[in-house]
């Protein structure tokens, strides 16, 4: 099969980027008076405006054409049928599943996999349930006050994300904390100040064997255990979102408290699975539930909806466009709501880990650019940062605004600034200015001349920096829902065109496979002979600060 590339259509895409030359927006909008109308669209309670992107009526014909000639529409199908999509593994893709409101059958090799779904569902609903009101207590007969969740990468980032999101729909009890990394002082630092009493465990590991996850949850059993003094109490304050009950029991959690997921779930995809139960604990079952009706919502409309009109299909071309035609390699997300501050970290593993490929499903090098660096920062931080780069800068950075019309805080006219920041970076980043227009401002403000001709460069702003704008009448777990499945489905838009396979993640385990030999070095305080010199070197350093002693 031969590249994307090298198609008709990608050529046909290429020849139109050279046709349209040094594109200025603002004249397109000052020609157009229907064009924020025409590309703006509204979906299951966001509002979505892309007009503000490099794209005419003609690009998006183009790109249009080339997701039919990638079989988007089939992907699409197979992805919600249940099709063994992620081929590397031989496994279907079914957070869709997850979050099916609508309990209709998806079948994983000919089961529905609704009712196991369903089940997992009740007993989370159950269990916290009892955590909530107090049922549940601890060893020594105490409610739950906290609880803290011990995951890595998806098992950490999705959870950790909603619940700082959903803050203002959490209770007093239980407060959720997270631990993720293997440094000591990550977990040190969270069960400072906790009472062992009152604390619940969450050890989110599929496998219950990922190497930081179970570091850290064998030295939170340790610290409860020297406090509570018996080998019983770990199954009061300790539960499992796992597979492998035969390791979560010899761990000492009662596998009745272990909450399953399934392999067709991929970690950065499982919130919406057991692995979200801390989201459920933090702002209660139906919040949560709220939260899968949000993604469904939107899951319903790039199911069904028409390709020119199907918003994550849209949004996901848009971006090949910046990054394959416009030379973008880099998007920044940019929430001005303080309570998405986590959004930005969320996603880049969301894109990069799934789209970050070199090789397509066939195993072909490719010969474009496959995923782009995703980063991003909270709304005026941002602008007092790194906004100087955006705006006149040498590299081109196409970003996405993510805004609500409401915030859950009414302080003065605090959300008022906030918005207005973010609809004159929106403006400011599309039209730039002149110098002409830098030079009559200058003037007008009282600058002689001489001044005024030196500080017009500097002052002059290109403009065309592409920005899509999306707005919610507020953060709640429906729209916090639509918002991330809007995004998941534009990830996988850009992997079927790409031709990568965004749901495996072969990449990360070189790194693991190195790391297991270099900690047996370590504790032997021996380097080893197979490393590079660089690597050798760094070792012996290391042993030398530590003083040559086997680390604990």
């Amino acid at each position: 099969m031969s590249l994307i590339s090298q198609t008709p259509q990608w050529q046909a895409l290429r020849q139109h980027r050279e046709a349209l030359g040094e594109v200025r927006m603002r004249d397109w909008f000052a020609a157009d008076p229907g064009r924020a109308e025409r590309m703006t669209r509204e979906v299951a309670g966001l509002v979505v405006d892309y007009s503000k992107t490099l794209v005419t009526d003609a690009t998006l014909a183009l790109l249009l054409d080339l997701a039919r000639a990638a079989d988007l529409p089939g992907w699409r199908a197979r992805l919600f049928a249940g099709a063994p999509i992620n081929g590397t593994e031989g496994r279907a893709v079914l957070h869709v599943a997850l979050r099916n409101r609508a309990n209709r059958p998806i079948l994983v090799d000919g089961e529905d996999v609704m009712p196991q779904i369903n089940a997992v569902l009740a007993r989370m609903e159950r269990f916290v349930a009892r955590v909530r009101s107090g049922e549940w207590t601890g060893y020594t007969g105490k409610r739950i006050r906290d609880v803290v969740n011990i995951g890595i990468g998806g098992s950490n980032l999705g959870p950790k994300m909603v619940c700082a999101a959903l803050a203002p729909y959490g209770g007093d009890l239980p407060r959720v904390h997270f631990v993720s990394n293997v440094d000591a002082t990550h977990l040190v630092e969270t069960l400072s100040g906790l009472d062992a009493e009152t604390t619940l465990f969450i050890v989110a590991s599929k496998t219950f064997t990922t190497q930081e996850t179970m570091t850290n949850a064998n030295s939170a059993r340790d610290w409860l255990l020297a406090a509570l003094g018996d080998a019983s109490a770990v199954a009061r304050h300790f539960v499992a979102v796992s597979t492998n009950a035969e390791r979560v029991s010899a761990f000492g959690i009662d596998t009745v408290n272990m909450f399953e997921f399934w392999d067709w779930v991929g970690g950065r995809y499982s919130l919406w699975s057991a692995i979200g139960l801390p989201i459920a604990l933090s702002v209660g079952f139906e919040r949560f539930i709220e939260l899968l009706e949000g993604a469904h919502a939107m899951d319903e409309h790039f199911r069904s909806a028409p390709l020119e009109e199907n918003l994550p299909v849209l949004l996901g071309l848009i971006g090949i466009w910046h990054t394959n035609f416009c030379a973008a390699p880099t998007h920044a997300v940019l929430p001005y709501d303080q309570l998405l501050r986590l959004f930005p970290a969320y996603l880049q593993q969301g894109d990069m880990e799934s789209n970050g490929k070199r090789v397509t499903r066939a195993g072909e090098a490719v010969d474009y650019g496959t995923g782009p660096v995703v980063w991003g920062e909270p709304g005026t931080d941002g602008q007092h940062a790194f906004y100087q780069l955006i705006h006149q800068g040498t590299q081109l950075v196409s970003a996405d605004f993510i805004g609500a019309a409401r915030s859950h805080y009414a302080l003065g006219d605090h959300h008022t600034k906030l918005m207005a920041n973010f609809f004159a970076q929106t403006e400011a980043l599309m039209r730039g200015r002149t110098q002409d227009e830098a030079l009559a401002e200058m003037r007008a403000a009282g600058l002689d001349e001489a001044q005024a001709q030196a500080l017009a460069p500097h002052r002059t702003f290109p403009g065309n920096r592409p920005t899509t704008s999306i707005l919610m009448e507020r953060l709640t777990p429906f729209t916090l829902g639509a918002l991330i499945a809007l995004y998941e489905h534009r990830i996988f838009t850009q992997g079927v065109i790409w031709d990568v396979n965004s749901f495996d993640q072969w990449g990360v385990e070189l790194g693991k496979q190195l790391a297991s030999v270099i900690l047996d070095e370590l504790r032997a305080a021996q380097a080893g002979v197979e490393h590079d010199a660089s690597t050798r070197s760094l070792l012996e350093h290391y042993l030398r600060l530590r003083g040559a002693s086997a680390p604990g």
